[in-house]
């Protein structure tokens, strides 16, 4: 996934599916300058990391 999608599907108010190693997750945050996205499983929101934003996986 690019920056710019991941920003789209982090502000709109419908969720998207989207996955990370397999695993969906959502998308709190997105830094367009770094190419990171601070995300967390849906099963699990306490749970928050950065990763690349092409590691992220829409379906």
């Amino acid at each position: 996934m690019d920056s710019q999608r991941a920003q789209e599907i982090s502000a709109s108010p419908v969720m998207a599916n989207v996955t990370y190693n397999g695993n969906r997750v959502y998308i709190e945050h997105v830094d367009q300058e770094n190419q990171i996205a601070t995300i967390h499983p849906l099963e699990n929101p306490n749970h928050k990391q950065s990763v690349p934003v092409t590691n992220l996986e829409e379906y």
